[in-house]
């Protein structure tokens, strides 16, 4: 029988808010089937390896402690099971459960087929074979719709490069001077995801500074980035700082100016066969980044708006994708932005629907400030 998969009750733990990615880790290189990134992916968060904070660690040895969740969301994901598959429920150090035996094993053969076979580059993963299965999907699936209508090339002499892909956003979006004018955002709105609905605001201010609150019924879930730092915080519970890509998400979600800084952010683009977001065709641009991992971009070949972002955050066995679907955009003060996202990872996902913005209004910086860490005093 196949393992469902878990779904997170709330939805800051499914995706850390927005766009829930992690940190480069293994000194494999990374790799897809369309760009190959030269080296390791960088983390600027060596802290403690994973041996020095957990108990029984056995294979994923030498990487950052903070990559071994990421890692565990990427088996769960590539095999659609939940974390007591393998693991003993609060025992996660136990290796009571053949599973886990098995995983280490499987682990071990992934890492020696990269090495031996693809010089060291990630090529085959846990997701190569099991494709959200438990078990490996050893036989061809049947066909069970009619075969699509091959696409044209988008390479071809006639199609716009990817240069011209991200001017014609830009000016899409209102142009460098409408845009680069806009120091602030506040937004309001409501979050859904499994059939409930709860309000969050956005605050925006640059450079490079945002805070999210989702006002959920046990207390507000926040996101934060103050142009350096960001930190995620549930009721309840201590703030967790952010690290390596997952800052790297959050400073392109506090980005005001994004549409000015695509272009330089790439080292290379390509783009490649064009697809459907919804009802609307788009060409697909992959923009490679030194010492990080790619992100894909889709425009609508008609307006040349964003409608999706793919981005991936690292794990010690391969990437895991975020993809960010943008809609309802609106004319607002001069520059069009979404007031509706999509926000799908493989556990889960989540909407936004903005109903009010106000944009170049006072927002205090003190509002982005990392609050105090808590401290324990006698007996606590």
């Amino acid at each position: 029988m196949k393992a469902k998969r878990r779904v997170a009750p709330a939805v800051v733990g499914l995706f850390a808010a927005f766009g829930f990615v992690t940190a480069g880790a293994k000194t494999q290189t990374s790799g897809t089937a369309h760009m190959t990134v030269s080296g390791p992916v960088s983390s600027n968060a060596p802290g403690k390896k994973t041996e020095e904070q957990f108990k029984n660690i056995q294979v994923l040895k030498g990487i950052p402690a903070e990559q071994l969740i990421p890692t565990m969301e990427f088996i769960g994901a590539s095999l659609g099971v939940g974390c007591e598959f393998c693991h003993v429920h609060n025992a996660f150090e136990k290796d009571d459960k053949k599973p886990k035996q098995t995983a280490r094993k499987m682990m071990e053969m992934m890492f020696t087929i990269n090495a031996d076979s693809f010089e060291g580059n990630r090529v085959v993963t846990c997701n190569s074979c099991h494709r959200g299965n438990a078990m490996p999907q050893a036989i061809p699936a049947v066909m069970t719709d009619e075969p699509k209508e091959a696409v044209s090339d988008p390479t071809a002499a006639d199609a716009p490069t990817g240069e011209q892909l991200l001017d014609k956003y830009l000016q899409a979006a209102g142009g460098a001077t409408a845009i680069e004018k806009v120091n602030s955002r506040v937004m309001k709105g409501t979050v859904d995801f499994g059939g409930k609905s709860v309000p969050i605001d956005i605050y925006s201010k640059e450079p490079g500074k945002r805070i999210s609150f989702m006002h959920m019924p046990e207390g507000d879930s926040v996101t934060a980035f103050d142009g350096h730092e960001g930190w995620l915080g549930m009721p309840g519970r201590p703030a967790r700082e952010m690290h390596g890509s997952e800052l790297d998400a959050a400073s392109m979600d506090a980005d005001l100016h994004l549409a000015t800084h695509l272009k330089p952010m790439f080292s290379e683009m390509r783009v490649q066969a064009s697809e459907k977001v919804g009802d609307r065709e788009a060409y697909v641009v992959m923009g490679a980044r030194e010492g990080k991992t790619p992100i894909r971009l889709y425009f609508d070949e008609q307006s040349g708006l964003l409608l999706r972002l793919v981005r991936f955050g690292d794990s010690a066995l391969g990437w895991l994708p975020t993809q960010i679907d943008y809609a309802d955009y609106r004319d607002t003060n001069g520059v069009k932005i979404p007031y509706r996202w999509t926000l799908a990872r493989p556990n889960g996902r989540f909407t936004i629907q903005v109903s009010e913005v106000m944009q170049n209004v006072s927002v205090d910086d003190r509002k982005f400030a990392k609050p105090p860490a808590e401290e324990k005093g006698p007996g606590k």
